[in-house]
């Protein structure tokens, strides 16, 4: 199969309905569209982070599929633009998207937003595009705002390799199950959390990773903006004693530390001295967070030892 050409989208041609955008007081030309899928980013927060090629693509589009369509009107609103919206969101997604592939076959051209940021960074849209993709349409990204990225500018932590993870599960077993699995990945950690769950996230980070340098971006390009920035069991005090935060929250953790391979010999005689003072649980904890080790398989190790010792 050829692959299908890129829908046109520079916005300099002006659309053959004559629709605009407006900023400040320029009156601009919408984008001639051909037929496909065009994800969008949108700002996500500050209105003025839209960049002009965003503006173009919504306004020229036969229709823009929106998660919560209340809010993208704000963002229309404020550039003048006026299209049909429709509602695509993870619950009703099985019926939506079929029938916006089915306009996308008949010629159209509709742009993909979500309420905030880039489009599939966890939020909707990924099969959408995947079946865009088989069917042979066209499929075309407008780049911009991700709260990801902005957090990870922030941070003051290495940039060269990352891994974001996005939401951890809500319950704290399966939560400190997958932190354990990342303990060792070799890059900087990017979290997404609600606002609710913050402290108790620092603090199961805290316990699987150590104290690694650490980051918590809030309410990024809002008024009420605010980077805090330290070990994640200080950050989890931190937000354990005071209230409830409030907006959109991002967790970045720096990568763990290079360290030299540790012999079994090693392992065992460190486990065993922590074993004299500790449970096994914290033994294990301690000496993974020290080592850098995934803590299950320290822990594995430490039950064993105790086991041999009674």
């Amino acid at each position: 199969m050829t692959a299908a050409k890129a829908p046109r989208s520079d916005g300099v041609k002006t659309v053959r309905s004559s629709r605009t955008f407006h900023v400040g007081d320029a009156t601009l030309p919408a984008a001639t569209l051909s037929p496909g899928l065009y994800v969008v980013a949108t700002p996500i927060g500050n209105l003025a982070d839209v960049t002009l090629r965003a503006l173009a693509i919504l306004a020229g589009a036969d229709a823009i599929l929106a998660e919560d369509t209340r809010v993208s009107r704000a963002l229309l609103a404020r550039y003048g633009i006026e299209r049909p919206l429709s509602r695509y969101h993870e619950h009703n997604a099985a019926e939506a998207r079929p029938r916006a592939l089915k306009r996308i076959a008949e010629g159209q051209a509709l742009a993909l937003i979500s309420d905030a940021g880039t489009p599939l960074i966890s939020d909707p849209g990924y099969k959408l595009v995947a079946e865009a993709i088989e069917r042979g349409f066209a499929v075309a990204a407008a780049p911009g705002p991700s709260a990801a990225l902005a957090a990870l500018c922030v941070a003051g932590l290495p940039t060269d390799r990352f891994y974001f993870e996005g939401f951890l599960p809500p319950r704290q077993a399966a939560r400190r199950e997958r932190i354990n699995a990342l303990a060792a990945a070799p890059g900087t950690l990017i979290f997404y959390e609600a606002p609710g769950r913050l402290a108790e996230t620092l603090a199961d980070l805290a316990l699987e990773l150590g104290p690694r340098p650490a980051a918590v971006a809030r309410e990024l390009t809002k008024l009420h903006e605010e980077v805090r920035r330290g070990a994640l069991d200080k950050l989890a005090a931190e937000y354990s004693a005071g209230e409830t935060p409030r907006g959109e929250i991002v967790i970045v953790v720096a990568p763990a530390e290079a360290r030299p391979l540790i012999s079994e010999a090693t392992l065992d005689r460190e486990i065993a001295e922590q074993l004299t003072k500790l449970s096994v649980k914290d033994a294990a904890a301690a000496i993974a967070a020290k080592h850098g080790l995934p803590r299950r398989q320290v822990y594995a190790r430490a039950l064993a030892l105790a086991g041999a010792q009674r």
